[in-house]
């Protein structure tokens, strides 16, 4: 008994650890300490090995649930009542968000709001597009969370951050915020702006020198 709880508990530790990376954006969203987003990115590479550690955890644990027990030959036995926590409903419901947790990243991004920006631009001269290369972002949550921050500033046109590409494509308007500001926002999640280049509108193609 000892040793299910012990499973169970090592389970639930390494699935939600697997996750920590992605969950934290939105913890911070919801709490407004846009700062600390990026405390648990250095889990990401870990990711695979939690993932095959809680699967194995639990597994094992649903063996021992499930195997044969021995029959022990006494007449004056009596069934005991098993707690709820060593019960396979239980270890169903732990197994159940287990997976919840580990699947988090494929979700997460449902958790941060759409906002549609209304912009009347006066000057098409003004806009300008940049690329800032970002390091830290883990999952689309962690995109998400960068276009949550952007959007936020006055003048912005559109933001694209892709945790894949490690960037952030923003297209803003220059009368009305700039790129130190831009770069700031991005930074002040808790994930870094490394190189930044401008792009230009006609042909969508780098800025040449």
């Amino acid at each position: 008994m000892k040793t299910d709880r012990k499973l169970i508990g090592a389970g639930l530790l390494t699935a939600v650890t697997a996750s920590l990376c992605c969950i934290t954006p939105v913890l911070v969203l919801i709490a407004g300490t846009s700062g600390i987003a990026a405390t648990f990115s250095w889990l990401e590479p870990l990711r695979p090995y939690l993932i095959a550690l809680t699967v194995f955890v639990l597994g094992f644990a649903w063996y021992l649930k499930l195997k044969p027990k021995k029959q022990l030959d006494c007449s004056c036995e009596k069934d005991e009542k098993i707690p709820f926590t060593q019960s396979k409903m239980f270890l169903g419901i732990v197994t159940l968000f287990a997976v919840v947790m580990l699947a988090f990243p494929y979700y997460s991004a449902v958790f941060y709001p759409k906002t549609e920006k209304q912009i009347i631009i006066v000057d098409q001269s003004n806009i300008r597009k940049i690329e800032f290369t970002i390091s830290g972002m883990t999952c689309a949550s962690c995109g998400e969370h960068v276009n949550s921050e952007v959007n936020k500033l006055t003048g912005i046109i559109s933001s694209d951050a892709s945790y894949e590409n490690k960037n952030a494509v923003v297209k803003f308007d220059d009368s009305k915020t700039n790129i130190d500001e831009i770069e700031n926002a991005i930074n002040a999640t808790g994930y870094v702006v490394t190189d930044k280049k401008e792009y230009q509108l006609e042909t969508l193609g780098p800025e040449k020198p």
